[in-house]
């Protein structure tokens, strides 16, 4: 039987690296979850690779066909943007190892969803003042920055991952992610009980 592991963190964490270098790794021959958003498309996003982008019309028809596993909603500076898993076919955990990203409500309602025993979590943390200068980074890069949009989430990830939700969601184990090559060594080493 497959899993699928479960990468969560606060905004820039290094979520996105730690996966990609997790999808590199030929010890789990990881396939991708793809996850939905309404959010318009980012600068160096590709539809259908980050997330398949699309529009409330799709995903009420969806929610209407009881395909979504889960959804979140935020009000952003920019308007309502809308996350969610759906199933659409793509997993088969009869025979196959996947890796997503999510937040920790996603994460509980797809555990919930698929059993807890074949949805792994692994909890990226790093210093709060190594995200914020990662976050500011990433944002001067874009062509049109988003500055409020990111403060935005930097202040909600205190909320949506504090340690009562850590611990009513089953997370026990965390993952310092301030040196890349020592966290995907205890990463890797830690999911080679379940993979």
């Amino acid at each position: 039987m497959g899993k699928m592991v479960y990468l969560m963190g606060k905004s820039s964490s290094g979520k996105d690296t730690i996966y990609r270098e997790l999808m590199r790794d030929p010890t789990f021959h990881f396939k991708k979850v793809i996850p939905y958003t309404t959010r318009p498309i980012r600068e160096n996003e590709e539809d259908g690779v980050q997330y398949h982008f699309t529009d409330d019309e799709h995903f009420h028809q969806l929610v209407r066909e009881k395909k979504v596993i889960e959804d979140r909603v935020y009000h952003t500076y920019h308007g309502l943007w809308r996350y969610f898993t759906v199933d659409d076919g793509t997993v088969n955990l009869e025979k196959k190892n996947y890796l997503i990203i999510g937040t920790l409500e996603s994460y509980a309602k797809t555990a919930d969803y698929y059993g807890r025993r074949y949805v792994i979590p692994v909890y990226l943390e790093v210093d709060d003042g190594i995200r914020l200068q990662r976050a500011l980074n990433r944002e001067m890069r874009e062509e049109e920055p988003k500055y409020e949009e990111m403060c935005r989430r930097f202040l909600a990830d205190s909320e949506d991952f504090s340690d009562e939700k850590l611990f009513e969601a089953g997370i026990r184990i965390r993952f310092c992610n301030e040196n890349l090559t020592e966290c995907l060594g205890r990463i890797r080493e830690y999911l080679m009980e379940f993979v």
